[in-house]
C-alpha cells in the first residue's frame, strides 16, 4: 500500500467516523424506515403496476400512519386512562380481596397499586427513557416521523437502485455479493415478517383464554401480550401466569387452574414450535441467538430494537458464512488445480479424447 492509499484509507475512515457521529442521533428512526420500507416493498412492486411509483409509495406511507400510528397512540391513550382508574381504585379488579388473601397467607402487607406504579415506571424507564423523557420522546417523536416517511418514500421508490449501489460498493465477488444478499433478505424475513406473525398468534391464542375464564379488559391486555410476546421465552407469560394467579387467589380456582394449563400448554408450545419454524427456517438463527438480539436490540434502541436487534446479529452471522463459504470453494479450486493427470482421472487432455464430466450436457 503506498501513501497514497494510506492517506485515501486515513481519510475514508475519518468521514465515516464522522458521518456515524452525525447519524446517531437518528439511527433508530433510520432503522425504522429501513424495516418498513423492506415490508412495504412487495406491496410496492405490485401497485405500482397499476398506479405508478409516486402514488403507490404515497398510498403504502398514508396508510401505514392510519395502521400503525393511530392504533398506537389509541392504546397509549386507553393505557393512561387505564393507569389513572387504577390509582383511583376504579377497576375491576378486586384489588382489595387481593391484598388481603397475600397478607392471610404470608403476613405480609402489600400495596398492589404501590407495585403496579413501580412496574409502570420501569416499563416507561426501557421504552423511553424514564416518566420524564415521555415528553421529550414525544418531541422526538414528531421530528423523527417526519425523517421516517421521506425516508420510506424514497426507500421505495429507489430501493432497487440503492441495493444495486450497496452491491457495487461490496469488495466481494459477484457471486458471493448476491449470496450474501440471499441470506441478508432470508434473516430480515425472518426477524421481521416471522417474528411479528408468531407474536401476534400467541397474544391473539392468549388474550381468547383471558376471554373464556372472565378477566376484564380483554383487548387492552392482549394488544399488552402482542408487544410483550415480541421477547421470546417469557414475553406473554408476564400476562396469563399473573391473571391466572389472580384468578386462584379471589376463589375462582376452577378458571384459574385452567387458564393456567392452557398458557402452559397451548400458548407456551405457540412460542416453543410456531416460532421456531416460522422464524428459524427461514432466518436461520438459533433460537438463543435471537433472544440477545431482541434484549440487546431493545436496551440500545428501544422498541425498534425488538426487530434491529436479531437482524443485525443474523447479518453478521449471514457475512461470516459468507466469508467461510467464500474460503472453502477457493480452497476447493486450489486443490483442484494442483491435482495431477492421475489424481484426477477425468481431467481433460488434448490427446485421451477423455470427456470432462463438468462440461456434460445435463441430460448425461
Amino acid at each position: 500500500m503506498d501513501n497514497n492509499e494510506k492517506f485515501l484509507l486515513v481519510a475514508v475512515s475519518l468521514i465515516a467516523l464522522l458521518a456515524l457521529f452525525i447519524t446517531l442521533p437518528v439511527l433508530e428512526y433510520v432503522l425504522l424506515s429501513v424495516i418498513l420500507a423492506y415490508v412495504l416493498y412487495p406491496l410496492h412492486t405490485r401497485l405500482r403496476r397499476h398506479v405508478g411509483s409516486f402514488v403507490s409509495a404515497i398510498v403504502l406511507i398514508a396508510g401505514s400512519v392510519v395502521a400503525v400510528i393511530a392504533p398506537v397512540a389509541y392504546i397509549l391513550y386507553v393505557f393512561a386512562g387505564d393507569l389513572q382508574a387504577l390509582q383511583r381504585g376504579e377497576t375491576a379488579l378486586e384489588i382489595g380481596v387481593v391484598e388481603a388473601r397475600i397478607l392471610e397467607l404470608t403476613g405480609v402487607e402489600v400495596d398492589l397499586l404501590g407495585y403496579a406504579e413501580a412496574v409502570t415506571e420501569g416499563l416507561f424507564e426501557v421504552f423511553f427513557g424514564g416518566l420524564g423523557g415521555v415528553i421529550s420522546t414525544a418531541l422526538q417523536f414528531f421530528i423523527g416521523i417526519a425523517l421516517v416517511l421521506f425516508l420510506v418514500f424514497y426507500l421505495l421508490r429507489q430501493g432497487e437502485a440503492f441495493v444495486g449501489w450497496l452491491a457495487e460498493l461490496s469488495p466481494l465477488p459477484r457471486r458471493d455479493t448476491r449470496h450474501l444478499f440471499r441470506k441478508v433478505n432470508r434473516t430480515m424475513w425472518g426477524s421481521v415478517i416471522g417474528h411479528t406473525f408468531a407474536a401476534l398468534v400467541q397474544a391473539i391464542v392468549a388474550g381468547i383464554g383471558l376471554w373464556a375464564v372472565g378477566i376484564p379488559n380483554v383487548l387492552f391486555w392482549t394488544v399488552v401480550m402482542a408487544v410483550l410476546a415480541f421477547l421470546p421465552l417469557i414475553g406473554a407469560f408476564l400476562v396469563w401466569a399473573p391473571a391466572a394467579a389472580y384468578l386462584v387467589v379471589v376463589d375462582e380456582l376452577i378458571p384459574g387452574i385452567a387458564l393456567f394449563v392452557y398458557g402452559l400448554t397451548v400458548v407456551s408450545m405457540i412460542d416453543y414450535y410456531a416460532r421456531p419454524l416460522v422464524i428459524d427456517q427461514s432466518a436461520r438463527l438459533n433460537p438463543g441467538v435471537i433472544l440477545v438480539g431482541v434484549f440487546g436490540g431493545l436496551y440500545t434502541f428501544g422498541f425498534v430494537g425488538l426487530f434491529v436487534g436479531p437482524i443485525v446479529i443474523g447479518t453478521l452471522a449471514a457475512t461470516l458464512e459468507t466469508l467461510k463459504e467464500k474460503q472453502t470453494v477457493e480452497r476447493a479450486e486450489a486443490e483442484v488445480k494442483t491435482r495431477t493427470p492421475t489424481e484426477y482421472p477425468y481431467a481433460r487432455d488434448a490427446h485421451d479424447g477423455v470427456p470432462d464430466p463438468q462440461e456434460a450436457s445435463p441430460d448425461t
